[in-house]
């Protein structure tokens, strides 16, 4: 079993940066993981994915060039630092872990599931 805390939401002017960190405990997070945001009444939907062990890479068009995607197999840990924010980019982000690659894109895919964290870009 995985547990999965995501942390570094919070409340960003546009223009702006903030870095999301993944934590995975209970055991190794050898597995792909993915990043989803939810907007408050809206679906979840994907933002990023990065493969196990870092190889590979994928980002939604809307956050292509602004967010990076990156892991620290080390310490366990899946980053997503986010530049440039946009009003848009307000959403519940989530991060989740176990999905083939070839559905990175489909969060019911996705075995493990973090509680989410908030991040607001304000305008």
């Amino acid at each position: 079993q995985v547990q999965l805390v995501e942390s570094g939401g919070g409340l960003v002017q546009a223009g702006g940066s903030l870095r999301l960190s993944c934590v995975a405990s209970g055991r190794t997070l050898s597995t792909n993981v993915g990043w989803f945001r939810q907007p408050l009444g809206e679906e979840r939907s994907f933002v990023s994915a990065i493969s196990w062990p870092g190889r590979l890479t994928d980002y939604a068009d809307s956050v292509k060039g602004r967010f990076t995607i990156s892991r620290d197999n080390a310490k366990n840990i899946v980053y997503l630092q986010m530049d440039s924010l946009k009003p848009e980019d307000t959403a519940v982000y989530y991060c989740a872990a176990g999905s083939p690659w070839a559905t990175m894109t489909v969060f019911s895919r996705y075995n493990y599931w973090g509680q989410g964290t908030q991040v607001t870009v304000s305008s």
